[in-house]
């Protein structure tokens, strides 16, 4: 059954919750962190400036894409799909669903910030058109310092990514 992707609404926001604390074991059983950040909570995640996108299977939510909107710019702030739903193309299409929403609003760019040694983090993000980039806004500087605080930095090299958007 194909994946239908629409905005978060309602109970959803829940959902995301559950998808990104299953999508992190992956990292978790990787990485083998003494300590892994919590995920957001649907309050946060819901209250957050910008849009999110769910991948809904049979009325089931799969995956999730969070984008934020700050300081005129938009950031790629989450990816999540279940990890009995990997592999099925929900991630990449969660990905350019996002990139094509951040074009309509009129963004120029978007970036995230992943692991770089990760395949399904940097690679995977190369893969749908990312390039490795320098923090050049506050937001983004910002950003490293929370990966820092957050002992991020400590389970491998972080980088930040920029895709340039169609603006519409």
């Amino acid at each position: 059954m194909e994946a239908v992707l629409r905005p978060a609404e309602g109970p959803d926001w829940e959902a995301t919750e559950r998808v990104e604390r299953a999508a992190d074991r992956l990292l978790v059983d990787l990485l083998s962190p003494e300590e892994w950040p919590p995920a957001a909570t649907a309050a946060e995640r819901r209250a957050a400036p910008g849009f999110t996108l769910v991948a809904a299977v049979g009325g089931e939510i799969v995956g999730f894409v969070q984008v934020l909107e700050v300081d005129g710019a938009t950031h790629l702030e989450q990816v999540s799909v279940l990890p009995e739903s990997g592999g099925r193309g929900i991630g990449r299409r969660l990905v350019e669903a996002a990139v094509a929403e951040a074009g309509r609003r009129g963004y120029r760019e978007i970036t995230l910030r992943t692991f770089a040694d990760v395949a399904f983090n940097a690679p995977f993000y190369a893969s749908c058109g990312f390039v490795e980039s320098a923090p050049a806004t506050p937001f983004q500087v910002g950003l490293v310092a929370v990966e820092e605080r957050l002992g991020l930095t400590s389970m491998g090299r972080r980088v930040q990514m920029t895709r340039a958007l169609d603006a519409r």
